[in-house]
């Protein structure tokens, strides 16, 4: 994902946090907020309580995949912070890219083209 869609400052994650909107399911949680850029941008965390450093990286690598995969999809303007659960130790790609779709429609941040 190119430098300019990442979000990368702790003062943008916490006020995505605190901030915007948050809409949950099984495996991910999905905070959303207005940035009043031309494009929107993404963050990924993953908490110790996941798992070791091996299931927090994996987690993330699979997180990043289904956003890259949807990106044209997604609405512009806005910074994401998407947010791994325990489940997501056992979850693959499929399960995955299904949460991120479910997240994301029903935030109303994917397009329909």
């Amino acid at each position: 994902m190119e430098k300019r869609y990442r979000l990368r400052k702790n003062a943008d994650f916490q006020r995505v946090r605190h901030k915007g909107q948050s809409w949950a399911c099984r495996l991910l949680v999905l905070s959303a907020d207005p940035n009043g850029l031309e494009h929107s941008r993404f963050g990924f965390s993953v908490s110790k309580r996941v798992g070791n450093a091996i299931v927090r990286n994996r987690a993330k690598r699979l997180m990043r995949e289904a956003i890259r995969q949807r990106q044209n999809q997604v609405s512009s303007g806005w910074d994401m912070v998407w947010i791994a659960r325990r489940p997501m130790r056992e979850a693959d790609y499929s399960a995955v890219e299904r949460a991120v779709e479910e997240l994301l429609w029903r935030a109303r941040l994917l397009q329909i083209s």
